[in-house]
């Protein structure tokens, strides 16, 4: 066997491999013994069949499956062996229509490899990124208590109506002379008054049960179409949502009661074994939970700037044509105009990848399986966490993950994952952090 590679520029190149009979004639003839011993025809006894009507019969599918098991083990070995980074997988040149597929021919194949691109360039401390520091303004401290005591409040059915207020009412439909209209809706229904223009909400407010609205424009008050979708009870297959005004008519009227802030709301929250007995202490509390939440937005913010900076910084020039063959090899199903509209995107992300294996070899960088198994058992648990808060045990928890990393494509996420952690991590030792403040609604526009 002869295999050649030639350079066709920095990022192509081409694999020749010649096949020569003694490199496959012995594994065929065995194959063919094998499948003699298994053969029947008619007027023959099991393995007694001429050997030259099984080459006839047997021998070219038998001489393909060898050839191909010679060239995969042929291409791959010779790749590793000279350490060619390689982007894709390699693609077949020609397709072997020209041969006879005799037993002791030679075989040449060709194939295509894109070359991955050497990196250069490094990050150091004269690279500056901005890293905010989120602050945790009043406004979001208190929408969030709020949030949590309506989450343990008590629903009540005050005499009348504020802002706020659930209405469950009966909905008429209105012809333009103010009466019913004939064939018209008539149904009942919830309201929330929280999602009524502030124009049209002081009609709602004050009401007792057995009010009546004579005419009400719910079209205009309530500008989300799905929510007044919901309220009519229209599905998709109404495609017009009446113009018309409604009579309403108060049937019951809901409202969320706030828990109180007492021990009882505190223990709810956070666990009686949280130490949380005062306001000031619940407060100070919930303060940490949303800068750790918000340390978070701003890591996932920095790396997500990395990832421009980074991709901005470093001109990475890929063999972009042969991408495009290889994807279109992958992804048989995918038309020509949808691989030129998400190519930009894939190559934008292959070189971060490239980057940050540049960065772990550079850096010496290592991935173990322990990190991994550590990542996995993370992501299942907050999975669990988020049908029940009650934790899992850790051996039952440690047991889903090892069945979570025996399929590749779990193990692959997860490790890629990490990766990206530990870059990430090493990034922010390396290059100069501008520290900024910021509140957290400011930051929510970035």
């Amino acid at each position: 066997m002869r295999i050649t590679r030639n350079n066709i520029d920095d990022l192509n190149a081409v694999i020749s491999v010649v096949i020569k009979p003694d490199d496959y004639q012995e594994a065929v003839e065995k194959a063919l013994k094998v499948q003699a011993k298994k053969t029947k025809l008619p007027g023959y006894r099991p393995g007694t069949v001429p050997m030259a009507q099984i080459k006839r019969m047997y021998g070219k599918t038998l001489l393909l499956e060898e050839i191909n098991k010679v060239l995969s083990d042929a291409v791959n070995n010779y790749i590793k062996q000279n350490e060619i980074e390689i982007l894709g997988q390699p693609l077949p040149i020609n397709d072997g229509s020209s041969y006879k597929w005799e037993i002791g021919e030679e075989f040449t194949f060709d194939y295509e490899i894109g070359l991955a691109p050497i990196i250069r360039t490094e990050f150091t401390a004269n690279d500056t990124l901005t890293q905010y520091i989120i602050k945790v303004d009043e406004e979001t401290l208190a929408s969030r208590i709020k949030n949590l005591r309506r989450s343990y409040g008590k629903m009540t059915q005050p005499e009348t109506t504020m802002d706020g207020d659930v209405l469950l009412a009966d909905f008429t439909q209105l012809a333009n002379d103010s009466s019913a209209l004939e064939n018209g809706l008539h149904l009942s229904s919830t309201l929330r008054l929280d999602i009524i223009a502030e124009a049209y909400k002081n009609q709602l407010i004050n009401l007792k049960r057995e009010d009546v609205i004579p005419s009400f424009d719910l079209v205009a008050a309530v500008a989300d179409e799905v929510q007044l979708r919901k309220i009519l009870k229209l599905d998709d297959s109404n495609a017009i949502i009446p113009q018309s005004n409604f009579k309403i008519t108060v049937k019951n009227i809901n409202r969320l009661e706030e828990s109180d802030l007492d021990i009882n709301f505190y223990n709810k929250v956070f666990g009686e074994d949280a130490g949380v007995s005062t306001e000031e202490e619940f407060r100070t509390k919930i303060t940490a939970e949303l800068e750790l939440m918000m340390s978070q937005d701003a890591d996932r913010k920095l790396a997500a700037d990395f990832f421009k900076y980074g991709n901005t910084k470093i001109d990475i020039q890929l063999p972009n044509e042969f991408l495009k063959r290889w994807l279109k090899t992958v992804n048989k199903d995918v038309s020509d105009e949808d691989l030129e509209k998400g190519y930009a995107d894939f190559a934008t992300n292959l070189r971060w990848t490239l980057v940050e294996n540049q960065i772990v070899k550079q850096n010496n960088i290592k991935i173990n399986y322990q990190d991994v198994f550590a990542a996995a058992k993370q992501r299942l648990d907050a999975q669990f966490r988020m049908y029940s808060p009650t934790p899992i045990a850790e051996e039952q928890l440690a047991e889903y993950a090892t069945q979570y990393l025996k399929e590749s494509a779990n193990a692959n996420q997860v490790f890629d994952e990490v990766k990206s952690a530990k870059v990430f991590e090493h990034l922010k030792a390396v290059i100069t952090l501008d520290k900024k403040e910021i509140d957290f609604k400011e930051f929510q526009k970035l």
